[in-house]
């Protein structure tokens, strides 16, 4: 059966529309999709500090209300189910894993606040899920501003809720995401084998990025490399080789310059901390979603990494999303079959233990 995705596909370049075809696949997951949570916009504090939001730090107040504007139009999509499963079916996405949207980190608030926030939004998800089981796949977050409360939500989300995955920051009210005091987290992460998405919300910075959607075009893949280079080089890598960790958007500038991380190491030891490898080989078991735009970029991350580390994502709704997931893949042309399979969906489904095999099985019959 064939979808086509008239409102989203790209055209090629003869002006047509682009045409998925579904069954080409074994199995589609799309690791990068959002929703919020409107009890706990409602809830929470109506003032959020400056910092709160790097995105929007650093634009005017004409940009900022541009900005509202946008998000509330988002609210039938990102927040509703009927919006999403038909667009899931114009995409060619079996499976989608469904994060909290990065505005509803919450970090920001007040720890018991946080917490609250942090119960709901994940209540939200899950409920959304189990309406829509085999479709949709829960995704937690957690309250990182109070480590031990952060632990707690991440073991509830994971035992009552059956999540098998959790979404955070680059950065917690600009402080590292490797800062010890979040050594609970990380602990407590592999432990219980959840996958860790994580996910900037701009560069904390971006004085110099507030024109021309900087903050989100440069400032996020800058922030994930920041983020991922101290994760490196401050040892949690090196303490949890359990960790399963996926960056978005590609992960950032790290994954595409690894090389210069490299030489850092090896000609100025001085700077190397405690880590005792080079820092490609800690870099080597991360994993990294589609959300590039570009096949020849995708290309490039199988080509570093591997097809095991690439994930298929959307980053749904949001207008930076990825419209045409399954079509980029297929414009990958150096890839193979299996290589592709992998990465639509074979590799989230293994990484989160997703019983997947009555669903691939009908797809392979189809064909």
């Amino acid at each position: 059966m064939f979808y086509r995705c008239a409102a989203h596909a790209p055209a090629t370049d003869h002006g047509a529309k682009r045409v998925v075809e579904r069954g080409s696949y074994s199995l589609t997951v799309d690791i990068h999709c959002h929703l919020t949570s409107k009890r706990a916009d409602d809830l929470a504090p109506p003032l959020r500090p400056p910092g709160a939001e790097a995105t929007l730090a650093v634009v005017t107040p004409e940009q900022r209300e541009r900005h509202r504007r946008y998000i509330e139009s988002l609210d039938e999509r990102i927040r509703g189910t009927e919006k999403r499963l038909d667009e899931m079916e114009e995409q060619g996405v079996d499976i989608q894993v469904v994060s909290p949207g990065p505005m509803q980190y919450f970090y920001w608030t007040e720890p018991e606040m946080g917490r609250q926030l942090s119960r709901m939004v994940n209540d939200d998800i899950a409920a959304l899920c189990a309406r829509h089981p085999g479709r949709l796949v829960p995704m937690a977050t957690v309250p990182l501003q109070n480590a031990e409360m952060a632990v707690a939500e991440l073991e509830r989300s994971k035992r009552e809720l059956g999540m098998k995955a959790v979404e955070i920051s680059t950065n917690v009210n600009g402080g590292e995401i490797s800062d010890p005091r979040l050594a609970k987290f990380w602990a407590k992460a592999e432990e219980l084998d959840m996958l860790v998405f994580i996910h900037p919300l701009g560069f904390t910075d971006g004085k110099r990025l507030g024109r021309h959607n900087f903050n989100n075009v440069i400032g996020n893949p800058l922030e994930s490399a920041i983020a991922v280079g101290y994760l490196i080089y401050d040892g949690v890598l090196d303490r949890h080789p359990g960790l399963k960790i996926c960056i978005a958007h590609g992960g950032g500038y790290a994954a595409h310059y690894i090389g210069r991380f490299d030489h850092s190491w090896s000609s100025r030891p001085e700077d190397r901390g405690t880590i005792a490898k080079k820092p490609s080989e800690y870099m080597s078991r991360l994993y990294f979603d589609t959300v590039q735009y570009d096949p020849i970029e995708v290309e490039n991350l199988v080509r570093r990494w591997g097809a095991d580390r690439v994930l298929m994502g959307t980053d749904w709704p949001y207008t930076m999303g990825e419209p045409d997931p399954v079509g980029l893949l297929d414009r990958c042309s150096s890839l193979n079959h299996a290589e592709r399979d992998k990465i639509a969906g074979l590799n989230a489904a293994l990484l989160l233990g997703l019983d997947v095999k009555s669903k691939t099985k009908a797809k392979a019959h189809a064909r």
